[in-house]
């Protein structure tokens, strides 16, 4: 996705780089999904559970999920009330049951099965969000996306990067700022730096790396 590049200071471009060198060095450039899958499918359905639920319960549901239903159709072809009850754990699970049908089956009737990589055919599918768009689009077609989820909502505003609520205008946010080839990297490692040190109850400023760059961290370091 092509987005016009925001102009900046010399010193903010310099703050923003050294940033991104510090994230690189603390949580090394390799790709990692938090999200146990085997394939696209998988990782759809994943990440629709993950909506209000932590990654680490959506790994225990889906672990005996994905042996139950094995493939597209048996999602497709499933009973809501018994998927109500295999997913109930991730919460909001009526809705997510009846997302997860619905979008297999149009996976079945319009993509042949496969899972689109354009962001409007994803969006269009039932229960999946921008969020869950841009989480297949870079795990699985490699495709230069970023992911606002509440650590990067939160993170980001601290580091000065964007003063947006919405999840949409942040996105659009960091793409400016940010160079594509960090935008799937970015957000794995603010997921991991918003579960170590920049936790939202109890943040662990005076030992975080990013202090003496992040606004608001100089504000509590000061």
């Amino acid at each position: 996705m092509k987005v016009t590049k925001k102009r900046v200071t010399k010193a903010e471009r310099e703050r923003i780089n050294a940033i991104l060198a510090l994230l690189d060095e603390h949580y090394t450039t390799e790709y990692k999904c938090y999200l146990n899958h085997e394939n696209a499918w998988q990782l759809l359905i994943a990440t629709m559970l993950s909506a209000q639920c932590t990654d680490e319960r959506v790994n225990i549901v889906t672990k005996d999920l994905f042996k139950k239903y094995t493939s597209i159709e048996d999602f497709a072809n499933a009973d809501v009330r018994e998927l109500e009850k295999d997913i109930h754990s991730t919460g909001f699970y009526r809705n997510k049951a009846r997302n997860i049908i619905a979008c297999m089956r149009t996976l079945l009737l319009e993509y042949h099965g496969e899972v689109p990589n354009d962001i409007d055919a994803l969006t269009a599918l039932a229960g999946v969000g921008r969020k869950t768009a841009n989480v297949i689009r870079g795990n699985i077609f490699h495709e230069p996306s970023i992911v606002v989820d509440t650590h990067v909502k939160r993170i980001s505003k601290k580091l000065g990067f964007t003063k947006e609520e919405d999840p949409e205008k942040i996105e659009y946010d960091l793409m400016r700022i940010l160079p594509e080839d960090h935008w799937i990297l970015y957000n794995i490692q603010i997921i991991t730096h918003g579960r170590s040190i920049c936790t939202a109850r109890s943040p662990k400023c005076m030992e975080c790396f990013l202090k003496d760059l992040c606004k608001e961290g100089r504000k509590v370091v000061s």
